[in-house]
C-alpha cells in the first residue's frame, strides 16, 4: 500500500490511466476511488494466502533450479524494453522498477530459495489475473471500469490487459512475498533462539 497507492495516485492524475465513474462508489482517496485503495488491501492478502497454500499443499519446487535464470531474464527484458520505450510513461516506470526489485532481490536478498516457488504461484495467479482484469477493463462489456492512455503503454493487450498490469503485478506481489519470507525467516529465528 505504501508504494503502489501514491504510484497509483501519481499514475491517475497524469492519466496513464483512471476510472469510469459510472462503475464506482463515488467514494474518493485523494484522486483514487475507494475501491482502488481496498484493491491493496485485498489482493496483496489473496496472493500472500495463496502462496502460503501452495506452499504448504504443494511440496515440490517445480521452478527451483530456473528461478535464478528467470530472475536474471526479466531483470534484462524488462530493462531492454523500458530503455527502448522511454515516452510511454506505464512501461518505463513499471519495467524498469520491476527490474531494479528483482535486481535487489538477486544481488542482496541471500535466502532466495523461495523465488521458484513464487514464479510458480505467480504463473497460476495469472489465470484469475486475467479473468479479474479483464472484467475491469471491458473484455465482458463495451464500458470498461478502468481505461488506459495507450500512448503511454506500449499498447500491446492480452485481450483488453495492457501487458505492463502484468508486469505491475509481478511487483507488487513479490514485494509483498519478500517482506512475508523475512518475517517468516525472523520468526523462526527468534523462535529457535528462544527454545
Amino acid at each position: 500500500m505504501f508504494v503502489f497507492i501514491p504510484w497509483d495516485i501519481i499514475k491517475t492524475s497524469i492519466r496513464v490511466w483512471g476510472f469510469n465513474p459510472d462503475h464506482i462508489q463515488g467514494w474518493y482517496f485523494f484522486n483514487l476511488p475507494v475501491e482502488e485503495v481496498l484493491f491493496f488491501i485485498a489482493i496483496p492478502y489473496a496472493c500472500l494466502f495463496t502462496y502460503h497454500a501452495f506452499g504448504y499443499l504443494i511440496k515440490k519446487d517445480y521452478f527451483a533450479q530456473a528461478a535464478k535464470y528467470i530472475t536474471i531474464t526479466l531483470i534484462l527484458l524488462l530493462t531492454l524494453v523500458a530503455l527502448f520505450n522511454t515516452e510511454r510513461t506505464y512501461t518505463l516506470v513499471t519495467f524498469l522498477a520491476t527490474a531494479f526489485f528483482l535486481m535487489i532481490h538477486f544481488i542482496f536478498i541471500k535466502d532466495k530459495a523461495y523465488m521458484g516457488r513464487f514464479y510458480f504461484m505467480y504463473m497460476l495467479i495469472l489465470i484469475p489475473f486475467f479473468l479479474v482484469n479483464g472484467a475491469l477493463t471491458g473484455m465482458f462489456t463495451p464500458d470498461p471500469v478502468v481505461w488506459y492512455d495507450n500512448t503511454k503503454n506500449l499498447g500491446i493487450r492480452i485481450g483488453t490487459i495492457p501487458i505492463e498490469d502484468s508486469v505491475y503485478g509481478l511487483l507488487m506481489l513479490l514485494m509483498n512475498v519478500t517482506i512475508y519470507e523475512a518475517l517468516q525467516s525472523r520468526f523462526k529465528r527468534s523462535k529457535a533462539q528462544s527454545a
